[in-house]
């Protein structure tokens, strides 16, 4: 089992987001995406902002979003209009 759960995740992602407001994370989907990439960051070198204890790069990224230590942010993707 997960400790602490998707949902747990998702409640303390969401925690700072004003009533009214889309929710950044929406879905399990999201929060498993958002702890992959920042996995991958650890593991191409970033330092982790909570202690290691040689743990994986991934129970790391989730200790991290459960203790608020790096925030989600929306990649929306640009139109060429936009970019001009």
């Amino acid at each position: 089992m997960l400790r602490p759960s998707y949902n747990d995740l998702i409640q303390v992602v969401n925690s700072g987001v004003e009533p009214g407001e889309e929710p950044v994370v929406q879905s399990r989907y999201s929060i498993v995406i958002a702890t992959a990439k920042r996995a991958r960051q650890l593991i191409g070198g970033e330092e982790a902002t909570v202690m290691e204890r040689a743990r994986k790069p991934l129970s790391v990224a989730i200790d991290e979003l459960y203790q608020s230590r790096v925030k989600i942010i929306n990649e929306e993707p640009v139109s060429e209009d936009e970019g001009e």
